[in-house]
């Protein structure tokens, strides 16, 4: 005979796996933080480090559904203002603006910083000097400096060509506002996309290629192992930096972590949809251990610097 107490275990154990059970099913057409879907807009800057996030999180969550748009900064922030999208990847905030239209819609978005990245300046892989003053970074920008020979002196490549991935681009606009103008010169063009921009400087030993640190920084992804054979990027000499003014700082993830590299900038995760729902629980993964983890192996600097236990015994 079994006793009543062991029944009622075994009771209030069916009981939990039916409870459970319905929750599977239930999650397979409802929204929550692990289930249904979610339009998020990223700027193509970041989309090797989002296709990475989002695979991860949609594979350890079988019922959520990340359906990702890839475009520049400036078009997707208008998808979020139109409500096309649910959340947005750029390398800016939200403006007290933006904070405000969302408020007259009786909205509560949300600006989560989820990593640190940097601007590169790439060049041909042969090309002459691999260092640049940061000053002569700005009259290029500004249209003071139009010939290598200027930039960095005895370089006899001839005229400059700047190559960005877009003009509404995180990158365009990270630039902009660095150097303070509101167009760039004559010999600023565009590609289109960063896989372009790093082929165009591969092919022209004149040109300097714009993108983001995140696509030749991560050293055993062979798609950015492809990328750092195709070009080289600048290192740049800022005098305002305390420690070693004259040593010059590349797009790498030591010089973003202690803030000596002087094109570095902040990644923003927003979120515009109800709490509770996807947008929530992937904004939970891009700032919690997983998340920041992937961010951190692809060379960026993750928002909360993962940490390791290390035991020491005598």
């Amino acid at each position: 005979m079994i006793s009543k107490q062991i029944l009622n275990y075994v009771c209030v154990a069916l009981i939990a796996l039916v409870g459970v059970s319905c929750n599977i099913a239930q999650d397979k057409h409802e929204e929550s933080i692990t289930s249904g879907s979610l339009r998020v807009g990223v700027d193509a800057s970041y989309s090797l480090l989002m296709d990475t996030e989002i695979f991860t999180y949609t594979h350890l969550n079988k019922y959520a559904d990340i359906k990702a748009t890839y475009a520049p900064e400036a078009e997707i922030m208008q998808m979020l203002l139109d409500d096309s999208i649910q959340a947005a990847v750029v390398s800016r905030a939200l403006t007290d603006d933006e904070l405000s239209f969302f408020k007259s819609k009786q909205r509560v978005p949300e600006s989560i910083l989820i990593a640190h990245d940097g601007v590169a300046l790439i060049v041909h892989p042969e090309h002459a000097d691999s260092v640049i003053q940061l000053e002569r970074v700005r009259g290029i920008f500004t249209g003071t400096d139009s010939l290598w020979s200027q930039v960095q002196p005895g370089n006899s490549a001839g005229k400059i060509q700047v190559v960005f991935d877009n003009p509404g681009s995180c990158n365009a606009r990270t630039l902009r506002e660095k150097f303070g103008v509101d167009s760039f010169p004559q010999w600023c063009f565009s590609e289109q996309t960063t896989d372009r921009v790093i082929e165009y400087v591969h092919s022209h030993p004149n040109a300097i290629g714009v993108i983001s640190l995140s696509w030749i920084s991560d050293a055993e992804d062979s798609v950015s192992q492809n990328y750092r054979r195709l070009v080289r990027p600048l290192g740049i000499v800022d005098p305002s930096n305390v420690i070693k003014p004259d040593l010059p700082r590349r797009p790498y993830q030591a010089y973003v972590f202690d803030k000596s590299y002087p094109l570095r900038r902040d990644v923003y995760y927003i979120r515009t949809g109800l709490r509770g729902t996807l947008g929530t629980g992937f904004a939970n993964h891009l700032s919690g251990e997983k998340g920041q983890l992937i961010i951190h192996k692809m060379g960026m600097v993750a928002a909360k610097t993962p940490n390791r236990t290390v035991k020491i015994v005598d």
